[in-house]
């Protein structure tokens, strides 16, 4: 997770940081943390799913009974998702959609809504299924929304005989524990007498999540028919979820302007904040961290006094970003239509807990600049529903076969959308047949997430004050486009005073167990270079204010790095001041570019080996890993097994069971992004 630490999709957070963006090159939040759902890069975790952020919620009256609401609306199929940013949801949606082509019925539903202990009764249902769409979050562990049904996998003893399942997992390679969630579910289930009539589905985020899960998909319902003796009804039909309602005379009191739960949240605003009602924190400081270069490094400060916010060091911060209005407008323009038209999209099936795709009556502009996400490029099934709408047979013809997972399909869905980045802007712009209803597109396009970043603070010292540090997302694209992160860029042009008024950035906190040893008297060694340097700013600041209180504060290395110590050496007034109060006892930088050899964190690591093994297998030190988890994390991990081979007369075997060890004390842990 988090701009410093954004995460993706094991939504693997393996966390426990974070401060910049996570997703590949877009800063979608922290989604490492996650379920291997989508995220960014930098500290941040954007997690892109942000469990079921997706819609206002039905009243707490609501039916708890899946297997009574099934009856009652005739559903044969279920399909339960754990998601973190939104992608397991998403998924789940597809394949409940899918049930109709087969004469079958399904509903999507959230295992946090529903008695879980019921599944047991699912055989009272004739050809039922129950599909399970499953993110990892963290270090294998599941998504929120998913906690009390792994609980209860874990605690009882049920028979489940009679039960028919599948499922599909959400994961990301990079990540140690990979798809461990939607594995142990899958194994859980038939050690409880499920019969598995289909073969679990692993789906990487780290090479292509969207094909991984199309393939799977398209293999599943042809078996699905033959288990349940049906056919497939011919072409897939295009449903559509919700209607649109125009709203001509309405009290505009009653229409939602980027609010994320109750009506007029941001306006009057009442304690505790959470995802659904996020704290309007003023931007106190916003500056430029790097002193020369062609990135943005930026260091910004927001105020939650009076919020009755409290964190800790290691905590992430989740904010709620904006989409770029020129490309709001743009998308207005080429659609043909009046963006402040109040409109609401209701779900045809009253039965469905989730009434609209996102707070509703709104606006279009509303919805496309603070619900939606119109920045990453549209998954197979978009393109797939939009189709219809291509006036040119070739257009057409093109975005059906991007859908199938045939290999010259997902070769130009590769190429044409995921390689060239193309954003549904980009399309309509690049396919001038393709000129959809944009109510259907408002219907397709998925929840725009919050971004979690690696807090950059201690509460101990900033009691009323929330540090960020994040990198600004911004590449051309094969196409000639210019690409900006969503999250980044819409921080960077938070000033502090904007129009005499203040910028304001909507925000909560989510706990983590990125945290400090409980004796003080610990040394640490904390890893991270670039923005992964974000939550040891806190942790630095926490040691000193320790050590001020007259504290016994174990030895405390920092190892960071950057490009160059001219340009981007971040927070060096800072880290130099550390040292010199003895704060930090050891500080090391590696500056990659500012020699013909590159140097990094895990050769520095290599060059200590002596003090480090000291600190780890005498002193009992602690050891904190935050940023990149594709090479960095690795690569310092392999440097801790050759310095335990070496220094531990161990072999790598041993090394490796070594840290594992470390690992499950808690005294090795990673806040890392993919």
């Amino acid at each position: 997770m988090v701009q410093a630490g954004v995460h993706t999709t094991q939504l693997h957070l393996v966390v426990k940081c974070v401060a910049a963006p996570l997703s590949s090159e877009f800063d979608s939040g922290v989604a490492s943390l996650v379920d291997t759902e989508p995220s960014a890069m930098g500290c941040v975790f954007s997690m892109p799913e942000d469990r079921s952020a997706a819609a206002e919620r039905a009243p707490s009256t609501q039916e708890t009974s899946f297997i009574e609401k099934m009856k009652k609306t005739g559903r044969n199929i279920v399909v339960f998702y754990g998601s973190q940013t939104g992608t397991g949801e998403e998924f789940a949606n597809r394949l409940s959609k899918d049930a109709q082509r087969y004469g079958m019925k399904g509903m999507a539903a959230d295992p946090e809504e529903y008695d879980m202990s019921e599944l047991s009764r699912l055989a009272e249902i004739g050809n039922s299924l129950a599909i399970f769409c499953m993110a990892t979050y963290g270090e294998g562990d599941p998504t929120d929304n998913a906690q009390d049904f792994y609980d209860w996998l874990q605690e009882t003893d049920g028979q489940l005989n009679g039960v028919n399942y599948t499922v599909f997992a959400l994961g990301n390679k990079t990540y140690e524990h990979y798809n461990a969630m939607g594995a142990y579910v899958d194994k859980r289930l038939e050690e409880l007498g499920a019969k598995r009539v289909f073969d679990l589905g692993m789906g990487d985020d780290d090479g292509n999540l969207e094909e991984d899960f199309v393939t799977w998909r398209e293999q599943f319902w042809p078996a699905m028919c033959e288990h349940f003796g049906v056919e497939a009804s011919g072409e897939d039909s295009s449903v559509r979820q919700y209607e649109l309602k125009e709203h001509n005379d309405i009290n505009m009191n009653k229409v939602y302007t980027g609010e994320l739960g109750r009506l007029k949240s941001f306006e009057t605003q009442k304690p505790p904040f959470d995802a659904k009602n996020p704290f309007l924190a003023p931007v106190t400081v916003n500056r430029k961290l790097n002193k020369a270069g062609d990135r943005h490094l930026m260091h910004l400060e927001v105020d939650i006094t009076g919020s009755k916010i409290r964190y800790e060091s290691g905590d992430h911060v989740a904010v709620y970003p904006t989409n770029d209005t020129v490309i709001v407008n743009k998308l207005g323009q080429i659609l043909g239509v009046d963006l402040d038209s109040v409109i609401s999209l209701n779900n045809l099936d009253e039965e469905s807990n989730k009434k609209h795709p996102f707070p509703c009556p709104t606006t279009y502009r509303t919805a496309l600049t603070h619900y939606l996400d119109i920045i990453h490029p549209p998954r197979t099934n978009v393109l797939y529903e939009l189709a219809q709408y291509a006036t040119d047979p070739k257009d057409q013809e093109n975005m059906r076969k991007m859908a199938s997972s045939a290999p010259e399909g997902k070769a130009l869905y590769q190429s044409f959308v995921l390689e060239d980045n193309r954003n549904i802007l980009a399309i309509l712009e690049d396919l001038p047949s393709l000129r959809p209803p944009i109510d259907h597109l408002c219907e397709l396009m998925p929840r725009l997430q919050a971004r979690y970043y690696s807090i950059a603070s201690s509460s101990k010292v900033h009691p009323n004050s929330i540090h960020i540090c994040a990198v600004v997302v911004e590449y051309t694209t094969k196409t000639g486009r210019l690409t900006k992160g969503v999250a980044t860029t819409w921080l960077k042009n938070k000033l502090v005073a904007d129009n005499g008024h203040k910028s304001t950035v909507p925000m909560y906190i989510r706990k983590s167990q990125f945290r400090l040893p409980f004796k003080a008297s610990n040394p640490v060694i904390m890893v991270g270079p670039g923005t992964g340097i974000a939550p040891f700013m806190g942790f630095i600041q926490e040691r000193g204010w320790l050590k001020e209180q007259g504290k016994e504060v174990g030895e405390t290395a920092l190892y960071c790095g950057c490009r160059h110590k001219e340009e981007d050496y971040l927070y060096q007034e800072e880290l130099e001041e550390a040292e010199k109060a003895g704060v930090i006892t050891k500080l090391n930088v590696a500056f990659s570019r500012d020699q013909e050899q590159k140097v990094y964190v895990q050769h520095l690591l290599r060059t200590n080996k002596e003090d480090l093994w000291r600190q780890i297998h005498t002193d009992n030190a602690h050891i904190y890993i935050c940023g990149d988890a594709r090479n960095m994390a690795r690569d310092v991990q392999t440097a801790f097994y050759e310095i335990a081979e070496e220094l531990g007369g161990m072999t790598r075997t041993q090394a490796t069971d070594y840290i594992k060890k470390l690992m499950t004390k808690g005294r090795y842990s990673q806040d890392v992004w993919s």
